[in-house]
């Protein structure tokens, strides 16, 4: 079916009602911080159950979501970070390891920040032509091949403590693809981290800590411009409750992440992506799914 728009926004999740936006709300918590791209899925699960498209909308402002599950994960390092910051500030203190990694990640956001303004006009406006099967299902086999060659190329055994500001810089700009629809923020990330030969683990950390001010940004600004939309009570009581699944299944979704990287590394991520992809394409040449 095709998306709802409400003042040029992709609202399509406002018509849903609670119990389908529940189940979506657990398919994007789990696919927004797996490296399987959220909005792969977002397109297929709606379209083969017969319902309405969520929107775009619902995808960005579903960030908030993911900003709730990875602080509360990491909240000892958020913390660490936070205060030991504060304390060099007042310290005076500039070369402490938590300030500088704090200063790191606020650099290394900037270049997400300028693409998404560069692509504003097209990223959550209807019938975006990023959102297209085609785009996706291509997205996904680029990245599988990406996630092959790290595998095979890289050398796992730094620390996130021994990370230095080109490695920020480095992941920041890879985190960029991320609004490509298909890419996937953690996907990126992560995929660069392990070409900087930090040990899996440790680069599923470096991700989700880093992605911390685009994911707030992003999830934020979303609903913001749903404010400003003037979505109705009831499509912001259905998107809340998409919210609060949506960050409980996040949440397992890392604990599942690191515990794949921990046993298994990558590859399986590697070839669901590449079957994913292929399976989109395949969906668009034979016509089972509207592109």
């Amino acid at each position: 079916m095709a998306s709802a728009c409400t003042e040029g926004l992709d609202t399509g999740f406002a018509t849903l009602g609670y119990a389908k936006v529940g189940v979506l709300g657990i398919v994007q918590g789990i696919t927004e911080l797996l490296p399987i791209s959220s909005t792969a899925h977002m397109r297929i699960v709606p379209a083969f159950l017969g319902w309405q498209d969520p929107g775009s909308a619902f995808s960005a402002a579903m960030q908030v979501a993911a900003l709730a599950a990875v602080v509360s994960y990491f909240w000892a390092d958020v913390r660490g970070f936070a205060v030991g910051s504060v304390d060099a500030i007042r310290r005076r203190d500039f070369q402490d390891w938590n300030f500088r990694f704090v200063v790191w990640i606020i650099l290394a956001t900037i270049p997400i920040l300028i693409a998404g303004e560069l692509l504003k006009p097209v990223l959550n406006a209807c019938h975006s032509p990023l959102r297209t099967l085609t785009v996706i299902g291509i997205a996904c086999i680029v990245m599988s091949g990406l996630f092959v060659l790290a595998e095979i190329y890289s050398r796992p055994k730094r620390t996130l403590e021994n990370t230095t500001l080109k490695d920020a810089m480095i992941i920041g700009l890879a985190q960029t693809g991320a609004l490509i629809p298909g890419v996937s923020r953690s996907g990126s990330t992560l995929t660069a981290a392990l070409f900087r030969d930090l040990t899996r683990e440790e680069a599923a950390r470096f991700s989700f800590l880093l992605g911390l001010p685009a994911i707030a940004g992003a999830g934020l600004k979303e609903l913001w411009e749903l404010h400003k939309a003037h979505l109705d009570a009831h499509g912001w009581s259905v998107l809340a409750f998409g919210l609060l699944i949506a960050s409980l299944s996040a949440f397992a979704a890392i604990w599942g992440l690191l515990r794949i990287l921990e046993r298994f590394s990558t590859w399986p991520f590697a070839l669901y992506r590449g079957l994913m992809g292929v399976f989109l394409l395949a969906c668009v040449f034979f016509g089972w799914l509207p592109n």
